[in-house]
Parts: C-alpha cells; structure tokens; sequence
C-alpha cells in the first residue's frame, strides 16, 4: 500500500508468510514528536513482526514532516494489513502459496 499526505509518501507491503523479518528503512528529520520518541515506531513494528510472523518492509520514500511520515507509514501498515488478509472469492478453493508444493 502506497499512501502520501502532503510532502510525505510511504510505502508498507507485507506477507503473512509464517517468517518474521522486517526491513525498515525511514529516516525522519528529528527524534520526536511532541513527547513521542520517533524510535518506538520500529519497535512496534518489530514486536508486530515477531508475534505475528509476517514479513514486513517499510519504505518512507520522502517527507520533510516527521508527524507526516508517521502518520503515512501507520495508514499504509492498516491498509496493506487488510488486503493482506481479507478473502478474495477469486481465490476460493485455491491453495494462495506454493511453500511446500514445489
């Protein structure tokens, strides 16, 4: 999921593979919002990655506004979260991996 706000956009895609691993590349112009250490966010993610066993990569393409890339990498994680797991009547009787068919 891809989602700007203003200057910022942010790009979240995930995979509920079973493999925890997280690639986090956001680099935001100063350590805090308000009282909120910016830091936390990685770990909540990190945590999320872990108990959930997915895969996750997050990816602030730009921004100048830390409030803006927090917010736009939040909305992208719900928004890839729900296509991640909603049921596509496409897909139904059909196996959505090939992990340990192949």
């Amino acid at each position: 999921a891809y989602v700007p706000l203003d200057e910022a956009l942010s790009r979240v895609v995930l995979d509920c593979s079973g493999r925890p691993g997280i690639e986090y590349h956001v680099d935001y112009p100063r350590a805090r919002v308000g009282d909120f250490d910016i830091d936390l966010i990685y770990e909540f993610f990190q945590g999320f990655v872990n108990h959930a066993q997915v895969s996750l990569h997050i990816d602030n393409i730009r921004g100048r506004n830390a409030h803006h890339i927090a917010e736009t990498i939040f909305k992208a994680f719900g928004r890839a979260l729900r296509m991640a797991v909603e049921r596509d009547p496409r897909m139904e009787g059909i196996m959505p991996s090939t992990k340990g068919t192949l």
